[in-house]
């Protein structure tokens, strides 16, 4: 089966909106945040607006729908693509690039003792050391290695490779926000029936506690697919086509199968809606099952897809420059958590 992508040949962007809604009930809780909780905010308007999911929870829950835990390979329509899977020193499945926050950038792939993607990397970019980054031969090693990176971004803060200059932002974004909020002010007991009064710092004893969970008509996921980047690394035609279904995949899994971001909070799709190109009409997710794995085939000859397998053994305490580029590597990367 073949996709109709024909309406997104001279657009920059893919815009898509969904209206979402609590699968039962009309409560629902929000991410949070270390000291400040859930973000609430003025809209521009004056609106009581809150932030339900984050750019970056968001692209993490995009990747999860891609995965197969239990095969632990990609799920089965995509097939085939590029992919680093991490066993650990007895040889079981550890992690891979697909669901770990930094992607090929992860310690587990890049700061252990097996250092085949580190010096894979090094081998090949090893031109960019000076001058300007080649963007386009980044993003075809990446193509190899790890597609998903492509889509989602990645920060290679080494300073061994490139200076830590090797960055792509992301391609696809997406979150979740709700407006006219009204807080939804409960609570409970954690209940200790052997020994009410005793040390709560210990566990024991009867604990209360206050719990706001909100409420709102209008709660709404945005996606945004950066056509002009992805056009920008000048794939051949079917790995731009490749690219953009399995953005739209992710798009689609995740309003079919990821909104259950939290137990206070299950949500379902009423409705989806293309923003801009005008025309464009987001393939169902059935479509999208069945056309992926022939654009993979068709793909496979430009991209070379490859799935490498790394061992992940500890190093030990890291060296100073190592932890400094990690840290310069945290600071600056809020567009690829």
């Amino acid at each position: 089966m073949s996709l109709d992508l024909s309406a997104l040949s001279n657009a920059p962007r893919l815009l898509i909106q969904a209206k979402l809604k609590p699968l039962q009930g009309t409560r629902f809780q929000p991410t949070g945040f270390p000291e400040i909780g859930a973000a609430q905010y003025e809209g521009p308007n004056g609106e009581a607006m809150l932030l339900v999911e984050s750019s970056q929870s968001l692209a993490n829950r995009m990747e999860e729908v891609c995965w197969d835990k239990v095969a632990n390979d990609w799920v089965r329509p995509l097939r085939d693509l590029s992919v680093i899977k991490v066993k650990d020193k007895d040889g079981k499945p550890l992690t891979n690039s697909v669901l770990e926050a930094h992607r090929i950038n992860s310690p587990y792939i890049l700061e252990g003792k097996d250092k085949t993607v580190f010096d894979r990397l090094k081998s090949e970019l090893a031109s960019m050391e000076e001058g300007f980054v080649d963007l386009r031969k980044l993003a075809s090693v990446l193509l190899k290695l790890d597609i998903n990176a492509l889509l989602h971004g990645v920060f290679l803060a080494k300073k061994d490779l490139a200076g830590g200059r090797l960055r792509l932002p992301r391609a696809l974004s997406g979150f979740i926000e709700a407006s006219k909020v009204n807080t939804a002010a409960s609570g409970g007991v954690k209940n200790d029936g052997v020994n009410p009064s005793g040390d709560t710092s210990k566990g024991f004893g009867n604990v209360p506690f206050a719990r706001d969970e909100f409420v709102s008509s209008e709660i709404e996921a945005f996606f945004n697919l950066d056509l002009a980047q992805l056009r920008g690394y000048g794939f051949p035609q079917p790995v731009y086509e490749l690219l953009v279904a399995l953005a739209l995949f992710k798009i689609r899994g995740f309003l079919e199968e990821g909104l259950r971001l939290r137990t206070a909070c299950d949500l379902e799709c009423e409705s989806i809606e293309v923003k801009r190109p005008s025309g464009f009409q987001l393939p169902s997710w059935g479509e999208l099952k069945a056309a992926l794995p022939g654009l993979i085939e068709n793909a496979k000859a430009d991209a070379s897809f490859e799935v490498t397998t790394v061992t992940y053994t500890s190093t030990g305490k890291a060296r100073k420059a190592d932890k400094d580029s990690a840290a310069d590597g945290a600071e600056a990367d809020d567009d690829t958590n």
